[in-house]
């Protein structure tokens, strides 16, 4: 059966089955249905009427303000205009508070120059035409005096990777421009897509005169306009060092130098633009230059370098020269203009030959030269070495690596000249003997100091030695790393030759036993203080109980990593004969907890830093006896200890709150 009803124009029909839904009792009257029917009808027209008044009085409010004027907004004004309003801006805070606003207005304070803001602060604060107080000044000049430079955190800077954006430092420019503006700033590396470029510099220039020292590492994006802008705006600079920018040229070099006539340290590395017109403006401009280091350049030759060195003679102090296609003439010009030169470091120059050297040398001019360093030249021979050591009389300091050419004559001519030579580094020279060497320890000067070997491949064992050994009670630190040829017999040598050892590095020496180190400890009447056995997997307890038993008063660092022969007796020797031990090194030893528990209860041992990183016997047996040691430990080095857990090792960082841990 099927209802009808009316309402409002609107056919409504439903089922007769479903009339006792909508009713109290099996059903509801057709006169109470109308009657709500046409309740929910008139609510409807009523809502919608009230959205439509609404909708009207919307559109009349956006008619209203629309007919007002609007408000006046900085952000309307043309550049010039914001520019002199931000010009006039009280203070650096206020600068600071604007620069956030947007890059429009970063933009703008980044563009205003130092002396600007100066002015702008002067006219603003200049006070009415009046008769000094003669007093009052002379108060305030004493008041001057007596106050204490105060060091402002934000002079120097670094921007290192991502962080380095022109947005970032026209911000740290601003922000320090408000201040002195900045006085060191360090670029070390580039954002990938939104890195460094002219404009940063340009703030940087804009907003620091008193910039004295810039560093662009791996900055792809400057070029040489960003150069002249610094160079323009920061007449102070003093050091200058250009890594691995490819776009700087010529060009940036020499605006830098007609810029920056006080420049005192140059240093262009990898810049393949850079060659020699922009050092012959260094030259001409920077007279004042003290350091000079040019690295793979492959533009730079002979005329470059001998323009700075020449125009510089006078305070040129450091020269490092790495990887240039420079000839012998170079180095004439150093030996006869380097008067003032101390430190000469030559480095991968191929072209030099033996006559370079023997010209530099005899030159005389290297009066002066107290560190020499020469790595992978060629022209190094003996007879080159025999004219440097006998015109470089204040010689102190020679190293001298991957130099083939170099043998025990050369080494002993060497000796017989530089009598105030006091260190020496050879690393992979590998025609010096030990014949050499200990002629070379016999003849030296009395206040030559430390001996290093390197991967000298040709220092090997003597087939028979002397029946009375000669003593150099001057040589207090030994270094012997990596050479496979150096044995028991000859460590015993080197011992008896030198009783007086304080520092002793035998890293590397895999062929070494306790027959070869127990007669170098005995010998030893200096005491020693410091002791690196690291990687001699042939060392025993045996040796390790007679240097703490012989030296244990003096000896304050031990280094015994990769000893794989050390036990919990040397541990024992350690915590019983040790009183002034700083620093221990057991790494990748056969140390267990008990030993490490004895080490860690001695009281009289002061350890600021211990490593038992890889002692695969150390498990969490000896967190507690770690979190006793005191607030002396500084470090401590658990590293794949697996045994100890993640759990002790949180526990221990909050027992030892004030010591670096790594786990």
């Amino acid at each position: 059966m099927v209802a009808f009803y009316g309402d409002g124009g609107c056919l409504v029909s439903a089922p007769a089955e479903l009339a006792g839904m909508f009713g109290r009792r099996g059903g509801v009257q057709p006169q109470q249905q109308q009657r709500k029917r046409s309740l929910v009808a008139a609510t409807a027209v009523a809502a919608a009427a009230a959205a439509a008044e609404c909708v009207r009085a919307a559109k009349k409010q956006r008619q209203l303000l629309s007919q007002q004027p609007q408000r006046p907004s900085l952000d309307a004004l043309p550049d010039e205009c914001l520019f002199e309003v931000l010009r006039r801006l009280p203070g650096g805070r206020e600068r600071g508070a604007s620069a956030c606003v947007s890059r429009r207005w970063l933009g703008l304070l980044c563009s205003i120059r130092a002396s600007e803001l100066n002015q702008a602060a002067a006219a603003a604060a200049a006070p009415a035409p009046s008769l000094p107080d003669l007093n009052e000044e002379f108060v305030m000049e004493e008041e001057e005096k007596d106050e204490s430079p105060v060091v402002d955190p934000c002079a120097e800077r670094v921007l290192e990777g991502k962080e380095a954006t022109d947005i970032r430092l026209a911000a740290m420019a601003v922000v320090a421009g408000s201040r002195r503006g900045l006085e060191k700033l360090a670029v070390r590396g580039s954002h990938p897509t939104r890195g460094v470029t002219d404009q940063g510099l340009l703030a940087v220039a804009r907003g620091s005169p008193n910039l004295c020292s810039l560093a662009l590492w791996d900055v792809p994006l400057v070029t040489d306009a960003g150069l002249a802008e610094i160079a323009a705006g920061c007449p102070s600079l003093e050091r200058l060092d250009i890594t691995r920018c490819p776009l700087i040229t010529d060009k940036g070099l020499t605006a830098v130098a007609q810029g920056c006539p006080n420049l005192l340290s140059l240093t262009v590395e990898s810049c393949p633009g850079v060659g020699n017109d922009g050092l012959r403006a260094i030259g001409r401009c920077c007279s004042k230059l003290q350091a000079l280091n040019i690295k793979n350049c492959a533009l730079v030759g002979d005329q470059g370098i001998s323009s700075v060195v020449c125009a510089a003679t006078a305070s040129l102090t450091k020269i490092r020269l790495q990887g240039l296609n420079i000839t012998d003439a170079s180095l004439a010009v150093i030996g006869y203009y380097g008067k003032a030169v101390t430190d000469l470091t030559l480095v991968r120059l191929s072209a030099v030959a033996e006559r370079g050297f023997w010209v530099m040398a005899n030159a005389a001019g290297l009066q002066n030269l107290r560190c020499m360093s020469v790595i992978s030249c060629p022209g190094v021979t003996n007879l080159a070495l025999a004219s440097i050591a006998k015109f470089c009389p204040s010689l102190r300091q020679l190293s001298l690596r991957k130099c083939g050419h170099m043998t025990d004559a050369g080494l002993k001519a060497f000796t017989d000249s530089a009598r105030l030579l006091e260190s020496l580094q050879l690393e992979e020279c590998n025609g010096v003997t030990l014949v050499g060497i200990l002629a070379f320890l016999v003849n030296c000067g009395h206040k030559f100091r430390s001996l290093s070997l390197v991967k000298c491949m040709g220092i090997k064992d003597i087939s028979s030695m002397p029946a009375q050994l000669p003593l150099c009670k001057s040589l207090q630190f030994l270094t012997i790393k990596d050479c496979p040829g150096f044995t028991d017999a000859s460590l015993a040598v080197v011992g008896m030759v030198c009783p007086y050892l304080e520092q002793v590095d035998l890293s590397g020496l895999r062929e070494v036993t306790d027959r070869g180190l127990l007669p170098l400890i005995n010998s030893s009447e200096g005491g020693l203080v410091k002791v690196d056995l690291s990687g001699c997997k042939n060392i025993t307890d045996a040796a390790v109980s007679a240097l703490v038993k012989g030296h244990g008063k003096s000896l304050k660092q031990v280094s015994l990593e990769g000893c794989g022969k050390i036990t919990d007796a040397s541990l024992l020797a350690i915590s019983e004969n040790c009183s002034e031990l700083a620093e221990l090194d057991l790494s990748k030893c056969m140390v267990s907890d008990n030993g490490v528990a004895m080490l860690a209860s001695a009281k009289h041992l002061k350890l600021r830093v211990l490593s038992l990183s890889g002692c695969s016997k150390v498990t969490q047996k000896i967190v507690p006896f770690l979190g006793n040691m005191g607030q002396s430990l500084e470090g401590l080095n658990l590293q794949f200890c697996n045994m100890i857990g993640n759990h002790n090792i949180a526990s221990l960082e909050k027992q030892l709150w004030w010591c670096d841990i790594l786990a």
